[in-house]
């Protein structure tokens, strides 16, 4: 009995603690402008309940249709009491034959699963 009552008090505390609740990253809002030379820069808009270095957003990605990562933004700390926060992303080189790419965002905890942003690129 007694062994049950400490597992039970331990899904407690651990169901109860901050980071538990955070959720998953979603990306809410992305710009994207063609440079020229299949250039592009994003500015992409994350939301994420971050509770501390414990769970915290900590990157977002492009993507093309099939999956490939065109290219990383690391989040590099918590945004606490900044939400819902944005960040750019410069430079990235995409074959003229993609059209579209995903937005994906990432969390320390939940990995991926958050909402995405699928867009058009535009024509320079």
């Amino acid at each position: 009995m007694m062994k049950m009552r400490a597992i039970a008090c331990l899904l407690t505390l651990f169901s109860t603690h901050p980071s538990a609740h955070a959720g998953e990253a979603d990306v809410v809002d992305v710009t994207v402008n063609n440079r020229g030379g299949n250039i592009y820069d994003f500015s992409v808009t994350v939301m994420h309940q971050d509770t501390g270095w414990d769970h915290y957003a900590n990157r977002w990605e492009v993507l093309d249709e099939k999956g490939v990562i065109l290219g990383t933004r690391t989040l590099h700390h918590p945004h606490v009491n900044e939400q819902p926060f944005t960040r750019r992303l410069s430079g990235i080189h995409i074959p003229s034959e993609i059209k579209s790419v995903v937005i994906r965002s990432h969390d320390s905890v939940h990995k991926y699963g958050g909402a995405t942003v699928t867009v058009q690129l535009p024509m320079n």
